[in-house]
């Protein structure tokens, strides 16, 4: 696992405490078990006319990857392959992870046998690796570029933004 660049986020006008005073920079591994302990995700992606979009999701953190399976004509996935950049944020509003990211869609057996793998363990499904049959479903990767996340017990002082190289 890369160890992102850490810091506070640009926040001008609400009173963000420098990285050494309030609770500090959180720590990777506080965002890293949100991502993986959440049981639902929200995907923001963009129509091709610049309209977002947002849908609910099950997702799996997977070291470096968010990982969800959708419909392969859904809205989402269209929207994906028309323009790769989007957003996902954990459901808990009062402490969130946010991820800017790059969304790829996988095609080799054993990085979709490992998606399968990870959603039957978390969502105690028995899915096979045929459910991501390409004209049916696929496998969606996020890629962090960027991460956000502060907790709402200090608002101003727990701020933290991690970036990931390229």
């Amino acid at each position: 696992m890369e160890i992102p660049q850490v810091g506070r986020p640009y926040m001008p006008g609400y009173g963000i405490a420098g990285p050494d005073q309030g609770s500090g920079l959180l720590h990777w591994s506080w965002a890293a078990e949100r991502l993986s302990s959440a049981r639902t995700y929200w995907v923001v992606t963009v129509w091709p006319d610049g309209r977002p979009h947002v849908m609910p999701v099950w997702g799996m953190w997977d070291d470096s990857t968010l990982w969800f399976t959708s419909s392969s004509r859904s809205r989402k996935v269209r929207n994906l392959a028309a323009d790769p950049r989007c957003c996902v944020t954990t459901e808990d509003a009062s402490d969130p992870v946010i991820i800017e990211g790059l969304a790829h869609i996988p095609t080799d057996p054993a990085v979709l046998q490992r998606v399968v793998d990870l959603m039957n363990a978390k969502y105690r499904t028995d899915f096979t690796v045929e459910f991501l049959d390409p004209e049916k479903n696929v496998a969606v990767g996020i890629r962090p570029r960027r991460v956000f996340s502060l907790r709402a017990g200090d608002f101003t002082g727990s701020p933290t933004r991690w970036v990931f190289e390229d």
